[in-house]
């Protein structure tokens, strides 16, 4: 199946790209960012985290509890079996990033590198949301008082599964996510609204993915 080149937005050059950004929201839902300002060397930092705690022991990884049901640590199980998850409900909290990383019994390098990636996809978020709600003309107080949800998910493919799907399809049921690919399996696929299939999203090393969740497509949002 040929993947499809899906728009990309350069944060460092904004001012000359709203329309273009306006129309891959419309056509495509998504888009991808270059110039987004994270660095490549805390991209591949917290893929190594990420990677150290999920090799942790599943009693460790069970601590991994939040105030939201579904939102902290999730087992693979018979809806996704391939697929484990950990996260934090809120990234724009320090503590809550704190917490974390006190429930999995964080290196120090492990809780720097994961305060400085969340520090970073935070603002890079509010930047992304306050030029897409420029383009459109809306209020800039938009994103007053949301969470930022940060996520972690490893897919546990072997040589038999390769070809399985790594989750149910579904749609974000945020605003925006803001998805860092993986370089080494390529799996991303999205709707083609013009003939309603799938088609693959393959990863380019360097930028981030950014999906456009069921709050965005609200119609009628102001």
């Amino acid at each position: 199946m040929t993947s499809v080149c899906i728009p990309e937005i350069d944060m460092q050059d904004f001012e000359r790209q709203s329309e273009k950004l306006i129309a891959a929201c419309e056509e495509w839902g998504c888009f991808r960012i270059i110039n987004h300002g994270i660095p490549i060397s805390l991209m591949s930092e917290i893929k190594s985290v990420a990677q150290s705690l999920f090799d942790l022991p599943v009693e460790i990884k069970q601590r991994n509890a939040d105030v939201v049901a579904g939102k902290a640590y999730s087992p693979r199980d018979m809806v996704n079996p391939l697929l484990e998850g950990l996260g934090i409900y809120d990234m724009a909290s320090p503590g809550a990033v704190h917490k974390f990383c006190d429930q999995l019994n964080a290196t120090p390098q492990q809780r720097e590198t994961t305060l400085r990636y969340s520090h970073a996809v935070h603002e890079l978020a509010q930047d992304i949301g306050q030029k897409l709600v420029e383009s459109m003309g809306l209020g800039n107080e938009l994103f007053k008082g949301w969470p930022r949800q940060f996520r972690l998910n490893k897919y546990h493919f072997t040589p038999q599964t390769i070809e399985s799907n790594g989750s149910l399809m579904h749609t974000d049921v945020g605003f925006l996510t803001i998805l860092q690919d993986d370089e080494i399996v390529s799996g991303l696929k999205v709707v083609d609204k013009k003939s309603g299939g799938l088609v693959p999203i393959h990863p380019m090393p360097s930028t981030l993915f950014v999906n456009i969740g069921d709050i965005g497509t609200v119609p009628g949002m102001e």
